[in-house]
């Protein structure tokens, strides 16, 4: 009956993509693609292709400034799932996994499986996967076993997180891979909250490392988990915002690319007028604070003469500090 399994597996991913099912299922949708686009057969049984280590060292020097935001994460998210037999896989944007968690004890079966730094798991290569219809489809999901489009990964479970850059481009995918028989759908849908989560906190912290000097700031969305971040500069004036923000507050690279107030992005201003003269009391204040009350070191600080310095103070009201 095992001879006849990988025939079978075929035959019903077959009979699939030749029915209408493709209209009204992702997954033979993308069991059509892995067929008609990639040409791969589901019944062929080659092994996994691997980048030489060069290429594989090049690869992570693309995104190598995500590999460093994300190695807290990778490490919470390997203490939750590493116990139950799953390993955790960082693949960049071509489906190469370039930074992977796991038991040494289970390191020569995943290393059988090709769930390994450097393997290749776009679709075009391992036709229907997690890491690959992942970065294809732009979205989360879970490919459980017989869902996967070669034979020769109907063992494994893979639940799959794109992941977005500052600039809300789709960058990598975060991945964790079981082969035992005996996970379940429903843990696998538990395992898909725990890389969702996973993902969003790699691109926060990858957002705060592109934007250092800025002040970082959850939007005003409905979903708090969603990962909708603004940076905004010491003038107030948005400078980023991640892809979850983007799409939330309808905000484009164009849109980025000129100053923006925050107030006006946020709503501030409906409730808060901006008056200049706040704006200006402020920028005395802290120029006072920082010169420890010096108005000759604050007036130089500012670029403004000491008596016009005193003149601002007097007008607006603004007490040194003792």
């Amino acid at each position: 009956m095992g001879e006849d399994l990988p025939g079978h597996h075929a035959d019903r991913i077959q009979a699939a993509i030749a029915s209408d099912a493709a209209a009204k299922s992702a997954l033979v949708a993308s069991w059509r693609r892995s067929s008609n686009l990639h040409r791969l057969d589901p019944a062929d049984c080659s092994p996994a292709r691997y980048l030489t280590e060069p290429e594989l060292g090049q690869a992570r020097q693309r995104i190598e400034p995500l590999i460093r935001a994300a190695q807290s994460s990778l490490d919470r998210l390997y203490l939750a799932v590493g116990g139950v037999g799953c390993c955790v896989l960082l693949a960049d944007r071509d489906g190469v996994p370039v930074e992977r968690r796991g038991a040494p004890v289970d390191d020569e079966t995943f290393h059988s499986w090709g769930l390994w730094t450097g393997s290749v798991w776009n679709e075009g290569s391992q036709g229907t996967n997690g890491i690959g219809t992942c970065l294809v489809e732009q979205r989360a999901l879970t490919i459980h076993r017989d869902q996967h489009f070669h034979t020769r990964n109907t063992g494994l479970s893979c639940t799959t997180a794109p992941i977005y850059d500052h600039q809300g481009d789709l960058v990598a995918a975060l991945d964790v891979s079981s082969c035992r028989a005996d996970l379940t759908e429903a843990f696998a849908n538990l395992i898909s909250v725990a890389v969702i989560d996973a993902a969003r906190r790699i691109e926060a912290e990858n957002f705060k490392i592109a934007f250092p000097k800025a002040r970082i700031l959850l939007a005003p969305v409905a979903d708090k988990g969603s990962g909708a971040l603004i940076a905004i500069d010491a003038d107030d004036l948005v400078v980023g915002a991640t892809r979850s923000a983007r799409l939330a507050l309808g905000l484009t690279q164009q849109c980025l690319d000129k100053p923006m107030p925050a107030r006006d992005l946020l709503g501030w201003a409906e409730n808060r007028p901006e008056v200049l003269a706040e704006a200006e009391r402020g920028v005395l204040q802290r120029a006072l604070a920082r010169a420890d009350g010096n108005v000759s070191a604050a007036a130089q600080a500012l670029g403004i003469s000491r008596a016009t310095l005193h003149r601002k103070l007097n007008r607006l009201d603004v007490h040194r500090p003792h």
